[in-house]
């Protein structure tokens, strides 16, 4: 009953926020039409931050495309278009990166999994079972820590105390007064003893060879490594479909893209691989909404370097209704302004970041803030025009054809090349709709963002638990199994 309440009261929001950004300023561009101003140029000047958004889908796309962490440059063939090509990536510098194998044996490794487990309790003995079943075991040992909170005693307690005398190397830790995932993992931090550790959220189920893979760059001096998320329930339905597209697009694109573009990225949340050391300095902020966020601008304002690593597999379970779409996303925009108005400036203060790497952070701070707001403007413009002439009159402006066909194209470009280097092979149908969709989809997404800077600026910071049970799932395996790997290197899919 109170999630439908919530829900209620952000419909409200949703047509407050969008009245007062959609239907006043349509009337204002209206009358201002009507004392004869064309409005071009605030016109032009939408399209402009429309184009330079595509311009830096495109740039990422096509980086993450050509260049590629943890996987072997391909050799030339004998055949002369394949030599070409080859030739062409060499004399551009986008041929890829040899893959790197661990030069010193992998330490002792732990594994922290978050839960809330009244909301957790029916996947979270299949998490378990999963990782104490198939990832790797260094010389030195791996331990895995359940670090949960729940407000009452539940029968699954019981069955993971069974699982727990099977397996010696599972602890568990129930955080007693703990109400966020930041205080289970600042509570698990007291226990761990490895010298790396992983973040798992309770339904992530990460590859056998994760702690491989993400040992060759935490030994070359790197201090997090974020691994590649992607949907293990994408069959559901419509939604899921939609956002294992975008969950490859993020992760095997746009993140990539960054750390190959400016040697900096973001840690997740879950799938992350952390020198243990740096992650007790760092610690998480339960006052935070997106506590993962915030350890991130806090990891690289202290001077430590974070990775991301596409080959480093995890999957996890997408929100199956609208209703925990809309609220998760919601957070997740609420977040991200908190860490944006927190940060953005100490980020020009560091004298740990490089100049490319601070516009970068006030790309993906400020700009994207300012996006969401920006991009809705071309509705009232469009509404006002029709108003005006009672049909929209085809433009002979050169500039804004240019910028909407930019705009149009980044989309499905984008899309083609997630299509690409998907990790799942899925189905074509979900990479078309996904093209189709994806004007409408953003719209949504910036429409949620917008009533998450509303609940930002009213300081409501409620948290809807985005719900996490037994589901059908239809799950399309990879080209390959995943490989158990010895020490001494790991496997080269990527």
């Amino acid at each position: 009953m109170a999630y439908v309440k919530k829900w209620s009261v952000d419909l409200h929001k949703l047509i407050y926020t969008h009245v007062l950004m959609i239907g006043i300023p349509t009337l204002f561009y209206l009358c201002l039409r009507m004392g004869g101003m064309p409005l071009v140029n605030i016109h032009m000047a939408i399209a402009t931050f429309f184009l330079f958004s595509s311009l830096m889908i495109l740039l990422e796309a096509s980086t993450s495309l050509f260049r590629r962490f943890a996987v072997q440059t391909d050799q030339p063939t004998s055949d002369r278009w394949d030599y070409l090509i080859h030739s062409i990536k060499t004399v551009l510098g986008i041929n890829g990166y040899q893959r790197l194998t661990p030069t010193t044996p992998l330490p002792r490794c732990s594994i922290i999994v978050v839960a809330y487990l009244p909301n957790e309790q029916d996947i979270i003995l299949e998490t378990l079972r999963q990782i104490l079943s198939t990832v790797y075991r260094p010389t030195a040992g791996l331990e895995v820590i359940l670090a949960y909170n729940t407000p009452v005693d539940l029968p699954i307690e019981d069955d993971l105390k069974v699982l727990a005398q099977v397996h010696a190397e599972l602890h568990l830790l129930r955080v007693d007064g703990s109400h966020s995932k930041a205080e289970n993992l600042n509570a698990a931090l007291e226990l761990v003893t490895g010298q790396v550790t992983c973040i798992l959220d309770a339904d992530h189920h990460p590859s056998p060879d994760c702690f491989l893979r993400a040992w060759r760059w935490l030994e070359r001096g790197y201090d997090v490594v974020q691994g590649r998320n992607i949907i293990r329930n994408h069959g559901h339905n419509l939604l899921t479909q939609n956002i294992a597209v975008e969950f490859e697009s993020l992760y095997g694109v746009s993140h990539p893209a960054k750390s190959f573009l400016t040697d900096s990225t973001i840690f997740g949340g879950s799938n992350g691989y952390w020198r243990t050391a740096v992650l007790k300095r760092i610690r998480f902020n339960p006052m935070m909404m997106t506590e993962d966020i915030d350890a991130t601008l806090r990891t690289l304002l202290n001077g430590y370097r974070i990775l991301h690593d596409r080959s480093i597999i995890a999957t996890e379970l997408a929100p199956i209704d609208f209703n925990s779409f809309w609220f998760q996303r919601k957070r997740w925009a609420q977040g991200w302004l908190e860490v944006s108005f927190k940060y953005q400036r100490r980020v020009w203060k560091s004298k740990h970041l490089t100049f490319k790497q601070k516009l970068y952070w006030t790309y993906l701070l400020y700009y994207c803030v300012v996006y969401s707001l920006l991009a809705l403007q071309i509705l009232p413009l469009i509404l006002s025009l029709f108003l005006f002439h009672g049909y929209l009159p085809p433009s002979d402006n050169a500039y804004l054809w240019f910028s909407t066909v930019i705009t149009f194209f980044s989309g499905i470009y984008q899309t083609v090349v997630t299509m690409r280097i998907s990790y799942i092979r899925y189905p074509m149908y979900y990479f078309a709709q996904h093209a189709i969709l994806i004007f409408l989809y953003t719209t949504l997404k910036n429409m949620i963002s917008i009533v998450g800077l509303y609940d930002h600026l009213h300081g409501h910071s409620y948290w809807v638990v985005t719900p996490r049970g037994k589901q059908s799932t239809r799950v399309i395996s990879p080209e390959a199994p995943p490989v158990l790997a010895p020490v001494g290197g790991v496997g080269s899919r990527e």
